[in-house]
């Protein structure tokens, strides 16, 4: 009787253990899959943060290219700032030198218009000389008088003949109307030595010609004397050769050359002080 209460007991066990074994087999298999999915987890987790790295090694790049790029950006500001401010100085500086180039060529057009005013009354004065005597012309920007030495001298002479005092008060009359101009005497002669009691070469004869000439504009024409100068040139000058009678005629000669006053001259061609 004992016997089969026990087998009874530990039957009624079996399902007990059966479950029992079950539970373990669960508690096993959830066991594993915690696991997994923890190591699941790690990975997930790894790679996350292997991506927040590359993405924060890539945000320190970025901002490190920014940094550069505004550095240049900020050189670049100041080179731009110096380049247009060395521009604008220059457009200033070109247009200081238009200005003055302009005012220069207003000023030499107007000496041009005195040039040709003189020519013109100094021809229309001299209308009834001889143009073998005596020539009007501009050379080098300058109204250029010349006259044969044998119209205002004799042959080794310097004084002036008396016919040629009607010609010097033409030219005079025509110097006292533009008192602003100076006037340069220049005898010439030809290269024939020569030597008087008076005269000791051909250098000496052109200064004392030139001279004559000048105290005759002064004393008897009234031309200012600060306005006047006489010079000797002797036959370095030629206008011809001296070779044949006719050049040595040509060279012989007294050149009234009626120019502007050298300050005033200078005065022209100066820059403004601001013209860089």
């Amino acid at each position: 009787m004992r016997y089969y209460e026990q087998m009874s007991a530990f039957w009624s066990c079996i399902p007990i253990l059966l479950k029992f074994e079950t539970m373990k087999n669960h508690i096993f298999y959830l066991s594993i899959a915690v696991l997994t999915f923890a190591s699941c987890k790690n990975e997930q987790m790894e790679l996350k943060d292997q991506q927040i790295q590359q993405m924060q090694d890539q945000i320190e790049t970025l901002k490190s290219t920014n940094a550069g790029l505004l550095d240049r950006m900020s050189d670049l500001s100041v080179v731009s700032k110096t380049g247009a401010e060395s521009i604008q100085e220059s457009l200033e500086n070109i247009s200081k030198q238009t200005a003055y180039i302009e005012s220069l060529n207003k000023k030499m057009q107007t000496k041009d218009s005195v040039n040709l005013a003189l020519v013109m009354n100094l021809k229309r004065s001299l209308a009834d000389i001889n143009d073998e005597d005596i020539q009007v012309e501009v050379k080098g920007g300058l109204v250029h008088v010349s006259i044969s030495d044998k119209l205002l001298f004799k042959s080794g002479s310097s004084v002036i003949q008396s016919e040629a005092q009607e010609v010097l008060g033409k030219i005079a009359s025509v110097i006292n109307d533009h008192d602003q101009l100076q006037v340069l005497v220049e005898g010439h002669t030809d290269n024939v030595p020569m030597s008087t009691s008076c005269i000791t070469d051909n250098w000496d004869l052109s200064v004392k010609r030139a001279t004559s000439v000048v105290r005759t504009l002064a004393e008897e024409y009234y031309v200012a004397p600060e306005r006047l100068t006489a010079a000797g040139r002797s036959y370095y000058i030629p206008k011809s050769d001296n070779d044949t009678a006719s050049g040595r005629s040509k060279n012989r000669r007294t050149e009234i050359i009626i120019q502007p006053r050298l300050d005033q001259f200078f005065q022209l061609l100066e820059a403004p002080e601001n013209l860089n």
